[in-house]
């Protein structure tokens, strides 16, 4: 047995015959830029930009316009270097391996000066062999090219043909060939987000040392087979076996509260070795299932799996299994040509509501695990159950995904692939097939991830041109398209994962895209798979403009973020609408002018002396707007989830464009960076509800449908009251007799001439007018109170500017927001500045003369700290 030093069995666990010592490389390095005129401490995760922020040598990135005054660093080539000691006798180890978990992006790789490999993938991981190079005394460095400058290369080498787009749009203030580097797409810019591409290792750094046979990765899938009734969990195991000789030994697997365990004889062979094992659950007890958030439990079952090796090695891993199934059915619907779309987790079909999620920031080295469960918690607090992990951005953190198994939040996972054509050379498929291999084995565990994506926008891009293309080359790129999405991405996830579905595309026909040789003559028919939209030109409160789609994966409106967030950004020079700055920030063409342009649809547009004032009240009417227009469609998105119009219709999934903010800018986004709260995201929590009533016009009709997304028939009372702008008091009531609202169904529960509604009301004109609603049973609430405008509110009758007063009380860690008002005020909107943390309900219309709305702080707060920084605001206010 080799000698163990007391330092060695700290590191490599009191076993001496523990599988491998392990060392890390985290914490400070050296980093100095190409010519050597800049050198500074640097921590390892993270970036250079970061690096030299927290050394003052930078502002903020963030700040006014340092994305364009620090364009230098990203183009740049830096270094990054470390010199260690191995704290063990490395020469009592067989082989020694150092391990990069994400390296960003372009490196040569010098161990003791000795080039031991590169690096040109953010997204896998890289183990090099270090064995016959590795001392006591250790040097280490990775000599960066600026991605930029990279991506250009790849680019000019690429002769045969061109691979668009070569750049963004000038709006967004980009970097050109993002798709010829395997990075982050985002952080050469976006439609709503700088460019910052950075340098750096981004992840864990290590040495390990072991004998005799190393396990690099450990994985495992539930699947049920119906056949025989009974669970079954498939164990991968890859090892490196240095050992000449074979080794034998046996796995021993535990289940305990399953009361599972399984002994099984492996014999690994010296090279890199595979086992595949599969357990039988035992079938008399019963397997409790994960389920979305609102659909039941997140329940899962702790597993430890031992191999006991010849030669008294062992090898010990924990992890937590869940069990749950999934399918996307695509099938022949009643009354319509096309396919359904729609998924079933464990044998039911849910309706996925939820949003799209982008990087939380452009340096990944931000992003802790606090500020991801703070984005997360936001996620099933305002009823959503799943995210769409979105192609351009990254792979996210294990946190990421652990969080969403625990809180019930499905996943669509694209590839990071989106919105542009890619090389499929040689060198490029090669570096694709090890990221896709390495995030499928990484990601395959966690029951959260329901679907794989190939791209994003891809396959509409190409089909639809986009980037003006000779059509002479389209028979290339679409040969292309099908190599990289089909005959390699699909090829790998097929093999490695069949226990979830695979698309090539969003937005995709699936089955259809399929027979039309993976690419669709029109990617965006109603009639199949899921839809993408965008209209800011039409009026967003006809929901006539809509697609009634099987799946709308993607739709949204901008809105601007919060003053109190962009003051942090900013100067005062900056703050009015027209600014420079708030042009510099608005990366998505014509995007302010839109915002407005909606707005004044139905809005009076503000008008102060104050041009401060102006502008807050500015951001505040582009937030009513967004969230009144993300309203309107993801109600009709969940109306039509149970009926087929025209052919059309059984829409069985809403996901708005955009959940979360990569900086302080305008955007689609319903959480602002930091977190806070916009009222898109307030009303979301109302327009996700469980059981909701959803009220629109057709043809002069008022129809109310109560939409239900719960596993059992509700028995309903609806109350529907139409009120005068100018009175505080309903001008009448109307309560339906009892009625059943089927579960998983939409169906309508009223519906009413407008023109009768307002005689039967009596004084009532459509601008003096608005309509309210809800569903009770045995007179206690069932959802909160919906509305319906008869008229614009800029042509509302009637409406008064309200003297809102609000008293704060504490209770515990939450505060009690007791408002009373002097008249009807539509879109009350409480805000308390940057002291984080959410309200129960906010930009609500305030009916009745009082109303307590809570506040739940995310630190530490004080009652006097809430009303130094409370501001009220309702619509008349900005008028």
């Amino acid at each position: 047995m080799r000698p163990c030093l007391l330092l060695l069995l700290a590191l490599c666990g009191a076993d001496p015959a523990a599988e491998a010592c392990s060392f890390s490389l985290r914490g400070t390095w050296r980093i100095r830029n190409g010519n050597g005129s800049l050198e500074l401490p640097g921590e390892v995760p993270g970036c250079v930009h970061t690096a030299l922020l927290q050394r003052n040598l930078i502002q903020d990135p963030y700040y006014r316009f340092n994305d364009l005054n620090y364009r230098w660093i990203s183009l740049d080539n830096w270094t990054y270097s470390k010199e260690f000691q191995i704290p063990f006798d490395i020469s009592q180890w067989q082989k020694v391996i150092l391990i990069f978990e994400g390296v960003d992006t372009v490196s040569e790789v010098f161990f003791n000066n000795v080039l031991i490999g590169r690096t040109n993938n953010m997204f896998r991981k890289y183990n090099f062999d270090v064995t016959y190079v590795i001392q006591a005394q250790n040097s280490l460095e990775l000599r960066f090219q600026s991605p930029v400058l990279y991506a250009a290369q790849q680019s000019r080498a690429h002769i045969r043909y061109e691979v668009p787009p070569d750049c963004p749009p000038s709006v967004q203030k980009g970097e050109c060939h993002v798709n010829f580097i395997r990075k982050e797409q985002c952080s050469f810019s976006w439609d709503w987000g700088p460019a910052f591409p950075t340098q750096g290792i981004w992840k864990d750094v290590s040495i390990k040392a072991y004998d005799i046979c190393h396990l690099n990765y450990f994985t495992f899938s539930p699947t049920y087979d119906n056949y025989a009734q009974q669970w079954k969990l498939k164990i991968e195991s890859s090892f490196d076996v240095i050992s000449s000789k074979p080794v034998p030994g046996q796995v021993i697997i535990e289940i305990p509260k399953l009361q599972t365990q399984r002994t099984y004889s492996v014999k690994l062979r010296p090279g890199k070795r595979i086992i595949m094992l599969i357990v039988k659950i035992n079938k008399t007890i019963t397997v409790e299932t994960w389920w979305p958030h609102g659909h039941g439990n997140q329940t899962g079952y702790n597993m430890t799996v031992l191999f006991e090796l010849n030669g008294g090695l062992t090898i010990k891993k924990s992890a937590k299994v869940f069990f749950r199934t999934v399918e996307l059915i695509q099938k022949p619907i009643e009354g319509s040509s096309g396919l359904s779309f729609y998924f079933k987790i464990n044998g039911l079909p849910i309706f996925l509501k939820g949003s799209n999620w982008i990087p939380a920031d452009s340096f990944q080295d931000r992003v802790t695990s606090d500020s991801l469960s703070l984005l997360l918690q936001s996620v099933v607090e305002a009823n959503m159950n799943t995210l769409r992990v979105w192609g351009g951005g990254i792979y996210e953190q294990d946190e990421f995904y652990k969080l969403c198994d625990e809180l019930g939040i499905m996943v669509w996972q694209d590839f990071m692939f989106a919105c542009a054509l890619y090389p499929t050379d040689v060198d490029f498929i090669k570096s694709v097939r090890a990221e896709v291999a390495y995030q499928i084995r990484r990601l395959k565990s966690h029951p959260s991830i329901i679907i794989w994506g190939g791209n994003n926008e891809n396959e509409a891009a190409l089909m639809m041109n986009w980037y003006s293309i000779d059509f002479t080359y389209l028979p290339t790129y679409m040969k292309d398209y099908v190599k990289l999405y089909v005959e390699n991405i699909r090829e790998l996830v097929l093999e490695a994962d069949k226990t979830r579905p695979f698309i090539t595309s969003s937005p995709t026909n699936g089955i259809k895209s399929i027979e039309e040789g993976w690419l669709s003559t029109d990617p965006y028919d109603n009639h199949f798979g899921d839809v993408h939209f965008y209209d800011y030109t039409s009026d967003c409160w006809d929901w006539n403009i809509f697609p009634k789609a099987r799946f709308a994966s993607e739709y949204g409106y901008q809105s601007w973020p919060s003053f109190s967030t962009l003051e942090k950004v900013s100067s005062e020079v900056d703050w009015f609408y027209n600014s420079n700055f708030s042009s510099h920030r608005q990366h998505h063409e014509n995007g302010n002018h839109q915002m407005l342009f909606q707005a004044g649809l139905h809005f009076k547009l503000p008008f102060n002396t104050d041009p401060l004032r102006e502008f807050k009240d500015t951001i505040y009417l582009t937030q009513v707007m967004q969230a009144q227009c993300v309203k309107t469609q993801t109600e009709f998105y969940r109306r039509s989830r149970s009926e087929i119009v025209g052919g059309e219709g059984h829409t069985m999934g809403a996901l708005y464009w955009q959940l979360n903010d990569i900086w302080q800018a305008p955007s689609w986004a319903s959480l602002e960076y930091g977190g806070k709260w916009k009222m898109l995201h307030y009303f979301a929590r109302n327009f996700f509800a469980p059981l909701w009533p959803v009220g629109f016009e057709d043809k002069g009709v008022f129809f109310i449908y109560g939409v239900s997304d719960l596993h059992s028939n509700s028995i309903v009372t609806l109350t529907v009251r139409v009120h005068k702008w100018s009175s505080l008091e309903p001008v009448c009531s109307h309560w339906t007799p009892d009625m059943v609202m089927r579960a998983g169904n939409a169906v309508l529960l009223y519906q009413e001439p407008v023109s009768e509604m307002l005689q039967r009301c009596g004084h009532c004109t459509r601008q003096s007018c608005v309509v309210s609603f809800y569903l009770s049973t045995s007179s206690k609430p069932l959802s909160s109170t919906n509305y319906h405008f008869l008229s614009s509110p800029k042509e509302a009758e009637g409406l008064q500017k309200a003297d809102i007063t609000a008293t704060i009380s504490q209770h515990e860690d939450t505060f009690v927001f007791d408002l009373e008002t002097s008249a009807v005020a539509p879109f009350v909107w409480l805000d308390v500045g940057s002291i984080p943390g959410r309200f129960s309900d906010n930009g609500f219309l305030m009916m009745e003369k009082t109303r307590s709305v809570l506040f739940y702080p995310w630190r530490p707060t004080s009652k006097s700290e809430l009303e130094r920084s409370l501001h009220v605001t309702s619509l008349a206010d900005i008028y």
